[in-house]
């Protein structure tokens, strides 16, 4: 790496892993964070899995461009890694050169940071480097590298890569690693295997009902991209949903929708399946019984999931608590937003406006082009949502302050993050670091910017996104 750069310091992030902001600013702090001074972490690791890619398996993948340099107690008590992303050439590079363009990175940095600041756990982005070099990609790009942070790395691809090769050794230390780590609760319970995979299921179950309420796509759910950690891990072809489709598809190699956003919540569960294949023999020595227990726990991933998303939902229309009729009204919601291409964010936010200003405009200017039909339905669905608005809110006052803390003004729009590649390409970061500013509060507005609130207009419109590698 001719030349490194510090691009940017997540300074909120450097603050809870209790590292010294100076520090990482001087030119020591440059050569950690672009793994110069290696040779004082003798133990930096590249980590080996596996994984069904678009439900096939690839017996062995693993980091190809990230050495993880190691872990650190932070300020609240919580364990992390801290992993480089783009640092060169691994044992798993698998032809590759380990490099990454500026492009991945920036679209990391800012959709991880913005997805943990709308309050969904992800890993994290510490720096941005530029190294100086030219990455040669679909084109020529200014190569770069991300500085990381989870609170682990490990992926249901880790537990693959052992059980396929029938190291079961291996895969009770990796078990026994995790639950020491993040549940150390269960280390001396009888049914500590079970009751980890149990956890497992669950958070992925709420993870994902947190993608769908704030219109996120993953773009890339394969096992290796499924974090322990239930984490949302892995940012390449990525995206928020500007209109509602509930089929939308962002990833440019996903030719037949398995990851669309209908789909998350029936992919997690088929991923969750292959992670409990390799523990069975954790759970019980007698393979029909095991089978047993982990199909009742992943039987439930669906209830898991409709609780946590009829409680999101809830509140996104303004209301505390969730009930059937609070998520007929979300639903049927959600099938006029499609009919009427309106804006996923957009059109949960200006209900705000209709309690504020009593004026249902700026809700309806969301809807283009309804038949008399559904022109028709919305309106009833309107009235249906004002009465239920009256039955089940204390006050206008708590009501308004819900949506407002429920339906983010700001998100990640992928128009606003290809705007700031194609200048961060140039070297021009002023994009970049507007945005960076913005997402840490995304429910208020910041003034002077109102044009990074907006929708894409149709030539904006981004309809596809590419993997970094």
């Amino acid at each position: 790496m001719p030349d490194v750069k510090l691009i940017k310091i997540n300074e909120q992030l450097a603050d809870l892993l209790d590292i010294d902001i100076g520090f990482l600013t001087s030119q020591a702090g440059l050569r950690f964070l672009s793994g110069k001074n290696s040779e004082n972490l003798p133990n930096s690791i590249s980590l080996a899995y596996a994984g069904h890619q678009f439900g096939h398996l690839v017996p062995q993948l693993g980091d190809g461009r990230a050495v993880l340099l190691g872990d650190k107690i932070c300020k609240d008590g919580v364990r992390r890694d801290i992993q480089l992303k783009g640092s060169g050439k691994t044992y798993f590079s698998r032809g590759g050169d380990g490099r990454a363009g500026i492009g991945p990175v920036i679209r990391e940095y800012l959709i991880s940071e913005s997805m943990h600041h709308l309050g969904v756990p992800t890993t994290r982005s510490l720096a941005v480097l530029s190294t100086g070099e030219k990455v040669v990609r679909a084109e020529v790009t200014p190569g770069a590298m991300l500085a990381r942070v989870a609170t682990s790395h490990v992926r249901v691809g880790t537990f693959e890569f052992f059980a396929l090769r029938n190291q079961r050794e291996n895969i009770r230390k990796l078990a026994d690693f995790m639950i020491e780590r993040s549940h150390p609760d269960l280390c001396e319970k009888k049914k500590k295997y079970e009751l980890f995979f149990e956890r497992i299921v669950i958070g992925q179950a709420r993870l994902v009902a947190q993608w769908n309420s704030v219109g996120f796509i993953h773009g890339v759910m394969n096992t290796d991209n499924t974090s322990i950690s239930y984490e949302t891990i892995d940012y390449g072809p990525c995206a928020f949903m500007d209109s509602y489709e509930a089929n939308k598809v962002f990833s440019s190699i996903d030719q037949f929708g398995r990851y669309a956003f209908s789909n998350q919540a029936r992919v997690a569960p088929w991923n969750l399946s292959r992670l409990a294949e390799t523990i069975l023999f954790l759970i019980s020595e007698n393979t029909s019984e095991a089978i047993k227990v982990v199909e009742e726990i992943l039987f439930d991933f669906d209830k898991h999931f409709n609780n946590s998303l009829d409680i999101l939902s809830s509140r996104k229309l303004g209301i505390k608590n969730n009930s059937k009729n609070t998520s007929s009204l979300y639903s049927e919601l959600l099938n006029l937003m499609e009919a009427g291409k309106a804006d996923f964010t957009h059109t949960f936010k200006s209900l705000k406006a209709i309690l504020i200003k009593e004026d249902t405009s700026i809700f309806l200017n969301n809807f283009i082009g309804l038949d008399e039909d559904n022109q028709r339905a919305l309106n009833k669905w309107l009235g249906d949502w004002k009465k239920f608005m009256k039955e089940n809110n204390e006050s206008k006052a708590k009501a308004i302050d819900l949506l407002s803390s429920s339906n983010p003004e700001f998100i990640m729009r992928n128009h606003l993050v290809e705007k700031s590649i194609v200048k961060a390409t140039e070297d021009d970061f002023s994009d970049f670091e507007i945005l960076s500013d913005l997402l840490i509060n995304p429910y208020e507005i910041k003034e002077n910017h109102e044009a990074f609130y907006k929708a894409p207009t149709n030539k904006e419109v981004v309809h596809k996104t590419f993997c970094g590698t």
